[in-house]
């Protein structure tokens, strides 16, 4: 009989695919519907249902497992986010002018880790929007031009045009839910404890009921 830990396992090897679905299809409404929530609220609802199923998923599986699977769960439920929101429709794109380009630096908080450079785009678009562009790198010189992908509707970030795929990040987030959900398999599994017999066999060296010993007559035969 599977243990109480097996158990509750289980239930959590179907956790990361459906919050996966789940929050794939809340991003996907935030970022296209037409009656989409305000920021605030989308990143709130997605932020809280992200923890919570970190939360659940380290409740139900237990040992190491348990806490690395739900690191693996909430980073692959953020690539999720990225991959909805790299295939949200930019349904207009125009032709801006680069007025000025600021690079801005940050030093990284962890010793040894890697500084980040982002360069802020000033841009000059036909409407007036978009208004900024923020890369990692500078994209054109001042005076330049660059063709900007954007939503009318402002529900996502502009971006260069042909420059957002979702694969990358659909990608990673498939790798890393699969190995949630691998981990949660494994502990889900019954124990095999070795010198236990299974349920219905017999232990090695333990007749079984009915069956004599080797060397022991049988009940039924008795001596003359």
């Amino acid at each position: 009989m599977p243990s109480r830990e097996a158990r509750r396992a289980r239930a959590a090897v179907f956790l990361p695919a459906a919050c996966a679905l789940a929050l794939a299809g809340w991003s996907a409404w935030c970022f296209g519907g037409a009656s989409a929530p305000s920021t605030t609220v989308a990143v709130s609802v997605g932020g809280a249902a992200v923890l919570a199923a970190g939360v659940a998923y380290f409740l139900l599986v237990s040992g190491n497992l348990g806490f690395f699977g739900a690191l693996a769960l909430v980073g692959g439920l953020l690539l999720t986010v990225a991959a909805t929101d790299q295939a949200a429709a930019r349904g207009e794109v125009a032709e801006c002018v680069v007025v000025k380009v600021v690079a801005e630096h940050h030093e990284s908080v962890v010793d040894g880790g890697l500084d980040t450079t982002l360069h802020h785009h000033t841009l000059r678009c036909p409407g007036g929007y978009p208004v900024s562009l923020a890369e990692d790198r500078r994209l054109a010189p001042d005076g330049g031009t660059l063709r900007v992908a954007y939503d009318p509707r402002r529900r996502v970030d502009p971006a260069v045009e042909g420059s957002t795929s979702p694969w990358l990040p659909a990608s990673l987030a498939v790798l890393t839910l699969s190995a949630a959900t691998a981990g949660a398999r494994r502990v889900s599994r019954p124990e095999s404890r070795p010198g236990r017999p299974s349920p219905g066999r017999p232990s090695p060296g333990r007749p079984s009921p009915g069956r004599p010993s080797p060397g022991r007559p049988s009940p039924d035969r008795r001596a003359p």
